[in-house]
């Protein structure tokens, strides 16, 4: 395309007829471009787009068990305080801190001089013990026959059998001796009397020890299998036992309830435990009730001493509908869910939750037996009261191929309209 010069242009806009017909061919070419988007729309607004896909969940009544978060502390399910049992100076330690022990793995050297020479001498005055015994009891054997025969005086022989028992005593007395000596002599071996993890060591080569003290020269504890003891509001188990009572819950039977235990990172043990037991009486200073629970821990995961919490199921709701977490929105004015209603098209109703159930809301009241309720796809319904196509919800942690199952065989004809919301509890 050519341009005009300036000069050119200043002479055609100079002329009135010129400028006029330009104004009508611009109005001309606007008039058409807006018919022609009027076309455009007219043409678009005859095609609605389809129902947007929402996952939803159809609630039924079922036995729901009902878990509660408390704290606890981990601890060892076996404990033992390596201390002195004979006094000594410390002359080795044989075993690598922070490591896995076996019952009976040599563990500190004590100076045995002390105790070997003790137990030489034991070992003489037995030796001396027994000649005597042998003495004794020969003078006896030859008094015996004398005194029937009234050739020596009865105080003889009566003095004779006296020596020989007094020896037979020293000679127990002796072994006696003899033992304590082996005793001590191994005292001054130490060696591990449970087989566990044990930590650093209490006392260092050189380090005098006295086992009139007790001192502590290391501790092995048990961690493949813990304990975790955990307190519950004495006014929660009262409560519990009237609802029981009163069979509005069931109580669980024994050892049906795991126990799962949450890390302080929030993570949540894959092994469950088992609850061993609840104590019988209430801390009168903090008026709690003390339970107990034993967890397997293969990997180390809990350590003694460790905060930790709990969840537990000590009871269940004969009949209940849970909902998974998301499907509610919790404010101030209560809780609500949304409800497939008549014609496909999304209701809110309001619920009253009872507790937690894994990853669930226990629902009390406001839904019924057969509600679909949305619990995925809330950011496509755009439009507030427009129809919706729900399909049954397949959580994330099911595989996808079971996920694509799931969304192929769900077709907005097979999902029947929800019925009027006038049949439900509100």
């Amino acid at each position: 395309m050519r341009l005009l010069s300036p000069t050119v242009v200043r002479s055609l806009l100079g002329s009135p007829r010129i400028v006029v017909a330009l104004i009508a061919a611009a109005l001309a070419a606007c008039g058409g471009g807006n018919s022609g988007s009027a076309a455009a729309n007219g043409s678009s607004g005859r095609q609605a787009p389809p129902p947007p896909a929402v996952g939803v969940v159809t609630v039924q009544p079922r036995a729901v068990p009902l878990q509660t978060e408390l704290p606890g502390r981990v601890e060892a399910l076996r404990v033992a305080q390596v201390r002195a049992r004979v006094n000594g100076v410390v002359l080795k330690r044989l075993f690598v801190e922070g490591s896995d022990v076996k019952a009976g793995q040599p563990l500190f050297q004590i100076d045995p001089a002390p105790y070997q020479a003790a137990l030489s001498a034991a070992q003489a005055t037995l030796a001396k013990a027994r000649a005597n015994r042998e003495m004794t009891t020969e003078l006896a054997a030859r008094y015996k026959p004398l005194a029937e025969a009234k050739a020596i005086s009865a105080q003889d022989y009566v003095n004779a059998e006296a020596a020989r028992r007094q020896s037979e005593a020293d000679v127990a007395g002796a072994q006696a001796a003899v033992q304590t000596a082996q005793l001590n002599l191994a005292y001054a071996h130490v060696t591990a009397p449970i087989a566990g993890r044990i930590g650093r060591a209490a006392v260092t080569e050189g380090a005098l020890v006295s086992a009139a003290e007790g001192t502590l020269l290391a501790t092995v504890q048990q961690i493949g299998t813990v304990y975790v003891n955990f307190t519950q509001p004495d006014t929660e188990v009262l409560k519990l036992r009237r609802l029981m009572a009163a069979d509005k819950l069931r109580k669980l039977p024994h050892g049906a309830g795991e126990v799962r235990v949450v890390l302080g990172d929030g993570s949540e043990l894959p092994r469950p435990g088992k609850l061993l037991f609840t104590d019988l009486s209430v801390d009168p200073g903090s008026g709690q009730v003390t339970l107990r629970a034993e967890v397997p821990n293969p990997d180390g995961l809990l350590l003694p001493g460790q905060y930790v919490r709990v969840r537990l199921a000590q009871a269940e709701l004969p009949s209940a509908m849970v909902v998974p977490q998301q499907a509610v929105t919790r404010g101030g004015d209560g809780d609500t869910v949304l409800v497939v209603g008549p014609e496909n098209k999304p209701q809110p109703r309001t619920v009253k939750l009872g507790g937690v159930s894994g990853n669930d809301w226990v629902v009390l009241s406001g839904l019924a037996a057969g509600d679909l309720v949305i619990v995925d796809g809330f950011q496509k319904m755009m439009v507030p009261g427009a129809s919706v196509n729900p399909v049954p919800w397949v959580p994330r942690a099911a595989s996808a191929p079971a996920a694509a199952a799931a969304a192929a065989s769900a077709t907005p004809a097979t999902v029947p309209a929800a019925p009027a919301a006038s049949g439900r509890a509100s």
